[in-house]
């Protein structure tokens, strides 16, 4: 059963930009750069009917284009135990409305969506249960917090699968949706 989310998928070019923020942390798992994505809704493991349903649903959306830009760094931690490493997408009236549309027609498919705040970001690394960052992480956020990349033209969405593999996740895209007026 894959587990799938809706992302907007990161340029290339973008992309090569944000991997030259990817060192200086010791026990961060890096994030491939054909990996990044800004998630607009997780789904989770969804069983082959909701994902031919989640498809067709999906199609259905009509939106415009729209600019994005990545602004700054953050670090996502649970308690004081960090979680993940990543760069901040600026937040817009069309991302936000985009985020919405695809949430709302996941949970019209059946699929329990997370209720927590959209906090749009490309991850950058993410860290195991007692990874050992100490200063560096400190070093990081002070290093990067000026960072900008883009902006870049958001002209589709895609639906993706993740399968975990010995090397990390891989990620394939099952569908895409233009964005056209």
């Amino acid at each position: 059963m894959p587990r799938l989310f809706i992302a907007l998928p990161v340029p290339e070019e973008i992309a090569d930009e944000l991997t030259t923020l990817q060192s200086g942390v010791p026990d961060a798992r890096w994030v491939p750069a054909e990996n990044f994505h800004v998630t607009l809704c997780f789904a989770g493991e969804v069983q082959g009917g909701v994902m031919k349903d989640l498809e067709e649903e999906l199609s259905d959306i009509a939106g415009p284009q729209f600019s994005v830009s990545v602004a700054g760094v953050e670090q996502f931690s649970t308690g004081k135990q960090p979680k993940a490493l990543v760069a901040l997408v600026e937040r817009s009236d069309r991302l936000d409305w985009l985020q919405q549309k695809v949430s709302t027609v996941a949970r019209n498919c059946g699929i329990e969506i997370d209720r927590r705040k959209f906090r749009p970001h490309v991850t950058l690394a993410r860290f195991s249960n007692g990874a050992e960052t100490g200063h560096h992480i400190a070093q990081f956020m002070a290093s990067h917090s000026t960072f900008q990349a883009g902006p870049w033209v958001a002209d589709h969405f895609a639906l993706y699968s993740s399968r975990r593999s010995s090397s990390g996740s891989v990620y394939r895209e099952e569908a895409a949706y233009d964005l056209t007026f």
